[in-house]
């Protein structure tokens, strides 16, 4: 049986989803911007969706934050932007991703967002998590 090295147990850790809504949220009380968390999800066993998550990884900039929960889920961070800049800066990554590796298939993904402003007040997983992953994606 492997280990998973102990940066990536870390990155894993369910507080550190904790960590990213107090972020979030302090930002917003703080210094008045606002932050989006973005969920993506792939289905289960998409062999691109690795791929896909690490690309995305590599194109935030240092103030954001990636989150794997699972292997075909993750939480993204976005700080000082709102939805409509969060979905723009997704979609030209994706589209970066799609360019650079064009494969037979396109990756099948189901995006959320989640705007955290200093109108939210407290934001907790639970509020957050079921709007980030709604779309049921299709077996493959």
């Amino acid at each position: 049986m492997s280990e998973l090295p102990l940066d990536r147990f870390v990155l894993d850790d369910p507080r550190r989803l904790r960590e990213l809504l107090a972020r979030a949220r302090g930002l917003a009380s703080q210094h008045s911007l606002t932050s989006v968390l973005v969920g993506i999800a792939g289905f289960e066993g998409d062999p691109v969706f690795s791929e896909v998550v690490d690309f995305v990884e590599s194109a935030l900039r240092v103030d954001d934050s990636v989150f794997r929960m699972t292997r075909d889920r993750v939480v993204l961070l976005l700080t000082d932007v709102d939805e409509a800049g969060a979905r723009h800066v997704i979609g030209r990554i994706l589209d970066d991703f799609r360019e650079h590796f064009p494969g037979p298939v396109d990756p099948t993904l189901s995006l959320g967002f989640f705007e955290v402003s200093e109108r939210s007040g407290e934001v907790t997983a639970k509020d957050v998590l079921p709007g980030l992953f709604t779309v049921a994606l299709p077996c493959h």
